[in-house]
C-alpha cells in the first residue's frame, strides 16, 4: 500500500525509464506533482537483460521525480511489457447461491475464479484478470450483477499472462534500487487508463503504444479489453535503419529522427534539407528531408501493417468506431497520425494524459502515458469504492484483491 498518499508510477521501457509521482490535494483530487526520466540501458525489446544498468536507470528517474515533487518515494507501481505477454479471453459459469437467488459479491468472485481456472504452463504467471461482462440466466451485457436475481451466472474475462522470469527481474530491479513494488501492471493497460476516454472504449478503440523496443497493442470493445498483443519492433528499429542506411552512429541517427524525422511524405515541403554530421574527418553532408522520411516511413508502415493484420485475424478491424489512439515515445514522430489513418482506415489521434491536475505541462506527452496511468491505477487502492477525483473510472480493486490471492495457488 502506498504510504502518505504518495502514489508513484514507474514505466520501465527499452529506451527510457519514466517516473510519475501523484498525490491527493486538499480538495481530494488526484494530481501529478513530479515526473522524471532517465535513459534506459538494461532492456532489450521490453525485457531486462542487465539488472545493474536497469536499477541505475530506475534510481535516476525516481530521483528526478522526487526533486520536482519534493516528496520521498518508498514504493512504486511498475509496468511490464515484452513479446512474452499474451492475452486470453475466457468464460466461467456458476450457480447462484445467494439467498432467494440474489447475486452476491461471493457469487461474482466465484464466477471470475471459474473463468480464470485454466491450465497455465509453469513458466508463465498471471499478471491481471479483467472482467469483460457478466451474463445472468443467458442475458448478457451486465457490468455489475450484484443484487440481481438469477439462477445461472456467467462471466467473460480477459486474462493477461507473461513469462515468470521477466516479471521477477522487473521486481528484482526495483527492489534492488531501494523501492518496494506495490503492483505490476501491463504497460499498455496503464497507458490506456491515462489516455482513453470511456466513450472510446465503449465504441471500440485500438491503442498502439509505440515504444523503443516493442509496440504494444490493446483493443477495447464495449468498454473492456478484448485483445492484447506485442510486436517486437519499435523506435529502436527506426533508429537502426537510419544508422545503417546513412552510415552514421546510432546516437546521431536518433538525434536526426527526433529533430527532423517524419513518417508521412505529404507533410514534407520540397527542398527541405538536413545535415548529416561528418565522421572520421569526413565533411558533413546535406540530405533531403524526404530521403530521411523514405527511411522512416517504410518501417512505421511495417509496424502498423503488422498491427492491422493481427487485429484483422481476430475480427476487430471493423469494430473500431472509436478510432486509433497512438501513444508512447514513437507517437511524437510527425506524420504518425496521418499514416495510421491511411493504414487502418479510421480516425486517429495522439493520446496524452490530460485528465489529472498538477504539473500538467510536464506530463502531457505520450511518453508519460504509462507512468501517469500507473499513478491512476495505484490511486484505486487508496479509494477503491468510487471514482478518484480527476477522472478515474470506478475501481475493480475489491474483486482483484481476492482473485489475485486465489490465483497464487495456480501459478
Amino acid at each position: 500500500m502506498p504510504s502518505d498518499n504518495v502514489i508513484v508510477g514507474l514505466d520501465i521501457g527499452t529506451s527510457k525509464v519514466c517516473a510519475a509521482i501523484g498525490e491527493f490535494d486538499s480538495s481530494g483530487a488526484l494530481v501529478v506533482t513530479g515526473v522524471g526520466t532517465s535513459p534506459s540501458f538494461g532492456l532489450r525489446r521490453g525485457v531486462v537483460i542487465n539488472i545493474e544498468a536497469t536499477l541505475a536507470s530506475v534510481g535516476a528517474a525516481i530521483e528526478a521525480a522526487e526533486l520536482m515533487s519534493g516528496r520521498a518515494v518508498s514504493s512504486v507501481f511498475t509496468s511490464i511489457a515484452g513479446s512474452h505477454i499474451e492475452g486470453i479471453n475466457s468464460r466461467g459459469v456458476v450457480a447462484v447461491t445467494g439467498r432467494d437467488r440474489e447475486i452476491t459479491q461471493n457469487d461474482i468472485n466465484r464466477v471470475i475464479e471459474a473463468a480464470s481456472a485454466m491450465a497455465i504452463p509453469m513458466d508463465r504467471t498471471v499478471i491481471d484478470v479483467i472482467p469483460q461482462e457478466f451474463i445472468v440466466d443467458g442475458q448478457g451485457g451486465f457490468r455489475d450483477p450484484e443484487n440481481m436475481i438469477g439462477v445461472r451466472l456467467e462471466a467473460d474475462v480477459h486474462i493477461i499472462t507473461g513469462s515468470v522470469t521477466p516479471s521477477q527481474n522487473v521486481e528484482n530491479c526495483v527492489e534492488r534500487a531501494g523501492f518496494k513494488v506495490d503492483g505490476i501492471v501491463l504497460g499498455s493497460l496503464a497507458a490506456a487508463r491515462a489516455v482513453l476516454s470511456s466513450e472510446e472504449k465503449e465504441l471500440g478503440v485500438l491503442l498502439i503504444d509505440l515504444g523503443g523496443g516493442t509496440t504494444d497493442i490493446l483493443v477495447y470493445v464495449n468498454g473492456s479489453p478484448y485483445f492484447t498483443n506485442v510486436i517486437p519492433l519499435g523506435g529502436a528499429q527506426v533508429t537502426g535503419d537510419i544508422s545503417i542506411m546513412l552510415k552514421t552512429p546510432v546516437e546521431t541517427a536518433e538525434k536526426m529522427k527526433k529533430d527532423a524525422g517524419c513518417c508521412y511524405h505529404a507533410l514534407i515541403e520540397e527542398g527541405q534539407e538536413i545535415i548529416i554530421p561528418g565522421l572520421g574527418g569526413r565533411p558533413p553532408l546535406a540530405l533531403a528531408r524526404r530521403d530521411l522520411c523514405g527511411i522512416i516511413q517504410p518501417r512505421i508502415t511495417e509496424i502498423f501493417s503488422m498491427v492491422r493484420d493481427k487485429i484483422s485475424v481476430k475480427g476487430f478491424n471493423g469494430r473500431l468506431s472509436g478510432g486509433v489512439v497512438l501513444t508512447g515515445g514513437g507517437a511524437l514522430l510527425p506524420g504518425v497520425v496521418e499514416l495510421a489513418q491511411d493504414i487502418f482506415g479510421a480516425a486517429a489521434r495522439v493520446g496524452v494524459p490530460s485528465r489529472l491536475g498538477g504539473l500538467s505541462s510536464e506530463f502531457q506527452s505520450p511518453e508519460f502515458a504509462a507512468g501517469v496511468g500507473l499513478v491512476m491505477y495505484g490511486a484505486e487502492f487508496l479509494a477503491p469504492q468510487g471514482p478518484v477525483p480527476g477522472g478515474r473510472e470506478k475501481a475493480p480493486a475489491r474483486i482483484f484483491s481476492s482473485l489475485r490471492a486465489w490465483l497464487k495457488n495456480f501459478v
